[in-house]
């Protein structure tokens, strides 16, 4: 049976690797981070954080349910960025919501991480025939049914 440490130690790890992956995407194939991109990446990070956290802080539970509310909110992210797709015409590009995440100390920072530059209608190339927010999505809901497990199972 897999231990609850090392459940949090691999959701941590796959949040870190989908970062990572984003950063690929930004920097070698100039795809732009637009600002529902950008916060889609501070919730990966707050769940690995979260996860990391709870794996070596001896509070497994405690980690998990801070995570799954990390996991929920990119669920929810990723919602609206996905109907900002299917709506076009509709953009959250330059509007107040980028020039507040632009403004955020971690973003004038590490700019290279969390500067939004992109257009969230514009997050249209696939891969493997699904768009970059579908598969944000589809991680963000593995790993909430993951640290909902997590958190059902008898011995945390």
């Amino acid at each position: 049976m897999i231990t609850s440490r090392s459940l949090l130690l691999a959701i941590a790890s796959v949040c870190l690797a989908l970062i990572g992956a984003a950063l690929y995407l930004q920097h070698v194939k100039n795809l732009l981070p637009c600002p529902l991109c950008v916060i889609q990446r501070y919730l990966f990070l707050a769940v690995a954080v979260c996860c990391a956290i709870g794996a070596y802080g001896g509070k497994p539970r405690i980690g998990a349910g801070l995570g799954l509310l990390g996991a929920l909110a990119g669920v929810g992210v990723v919602g609206k960025h996905l109907w900002v797709l299917s709506h076009p015409g509709l953009s959250c590009g330059i509007d107040p919501m980028e020039t507040m995440l632009n403004k955020i100390p971690s973003a004038t920072a590490l700019p290279w991480l969390f500067r939004a530059d992109g257009l969230c209608e514009d997050a249209r190339d696939t891969l493997l025939g699904l768009s970059i927010p579908q598969w944000s999505g589809l991680w963000f809901v593995l790993l909430t049914g993951a640290l909902a497990y997590l958190l059902m199972r008898r011995r945390a």
